[in-house]
C-alpha cells in the first residue's frame, strides 16, 4: 500500500473501532444537516464513521484496490487533497432533501474510484469474479445507480447525494490539479521555442519535451523541468554528458 492508503485505512478502522467502545461518539460525528452549524467539524469527521462491519469492510476494500495506484500516479499530497475534497463534496450535496444524517468514507472514495477510471479508463475488473466490466464502464453505472437512487429509484440507506458529491468534487479537483501540472505549465513556458542555432540539438530537445511530466515521480519530475528549462534557455550544449544522459532515458521511457 501507498503511505496515504495505508494511513486512511488505519485511521477509519480505529474511528469505527473507537464508535464500538463509545457509542455517543457517533452521533456527535457524524453529519447531521439539521447541526452543522453547532458542530462544523461533521463535515470531515463524517467520512471516518461507518454503520457496520459490512459498511467499512466495502469501503476499505474498494479504497485499498483503487486507492494506490491514483496515489502513485498524483503524489500523495495531490491524492489526500483530493480525497477530502471529494468527501466534503459528499457532505455538502447531502444538503439537498431529504436531510438525512450521513456517515462513511463513500463520497471520498469516489472520487478516487473517478481518478481511476480518468486514468486507467480501459482498465478491467472482474465483477462477481467472472465478468471484465472496463473501469470508465464501472464508473457510470455506479453514477447511474446514485442517480437513480436520488430520483428516489434506489434503495434506503444509501447516500446517493454523497457519492454523487464525491464524484462532482473530485472531477473538479482533478481538473484544476490539470490546470496546475507541470507539464501544462511546460508547455506555456515553451509556446515561443527558440532558433534550433541557439538551442544546438534541436532533434534531442524535441525528444526530451516529449516526455510525459504528469507521469513522473515528484522528485523525477522536478529534476526533468530543471534540465529542460536549462536546454530551453541556455541551449542543449550547456548540459553535461550526465544530465543529456538523464533526458534521454526518461524520453527513452515515453516512447
Amino acid at each position: 500500500m501507498t503511505p496515504w492508503v495505508r494511513r486512511l485505512i488505519a485511521a477509519n478502522v480505529v474511528v469505527f473501532l473507537a464508535q464500538q467502545a463509545i457509542p455517543s461518539l457517533t452521533p456527535e460525528l457524524l453529519l447531521d444537516p439539521a447541526h452543522v452549524l453547532d458542530r462544523p467539524w461533521m463535515l470531515v469527521t463524517y467520512m471516518f464513521l461507518h454503520g457496520s462491519i459490512f459498511h467499512i469492510a466495502f469501503n476499505m476494500i474498494a479504497l485499498f484496490v483503487f486507492g494506490p495506484r491514483v496515489e502513485d500516479r498524483i503524489g500523495g499530497n495531490n491524492f489526500i487533497a483530493l480525497y477530502l475534497v471529494s468527501g466534503v463534496g459528499g457532505a455538502l450535496l447531502s444538503f439537498v432533501p431529504p436531510l438525512v444524517p450521513t456517515l462513511g468514507a463513500s463520497g471520498a472514495i469516489m472520487g478516487v474510484i473517478l481518478a481511476y477510471a480518468i486514468y486507467w479508463p480501459r482498465e478491467r475488473f472482474l465483477i462477481y469474479g467472472v465478468l471484465p466490466v472496463p473501469a470508465w464502464l464501472l464508473v457510470a453505472a455506479y453514477v447511474a445507480m446514485d442517480v437513480s437512487g436520488a430520483s428516489g429509484f434506489g434503495g434506503a440507506g444509501i447516500a446517493h447525494f454523497a457519492h454523487l458529491g464525491g464524484f462532482i468534487s473530485g472531477y473538479l479537483y482533478l481538473k484544476v490539479m490539470q490546470f496546475r501540472s507541470p507539464a501544462r505549465n511546460w508547455k506555456i513556458r515553451i509556446a515561443s521555442p527558440r532558433p534550433s542555432a541557439v538551442l544546438g540539438d534541436a532533434d534531442s530537445l524535441r525528444r526530451w519535451r516529449a516526455i510525459r511530466l504528469d507521469d513522473l515521480h515528484d522528485v523525477n519530475r522536478q529534476e526533468i523541468v530543471r534540465l529542460l528549462e536549462k536546454a530551453q534557455t541556455l541551449g542543449t550544449k550547456s548540459l553535461t554528458e550526465e544530465e543529456r544522459a538523464t533526458l534521454n532515458r526518461f524520453a527513452a521511457m515515453t516512447q
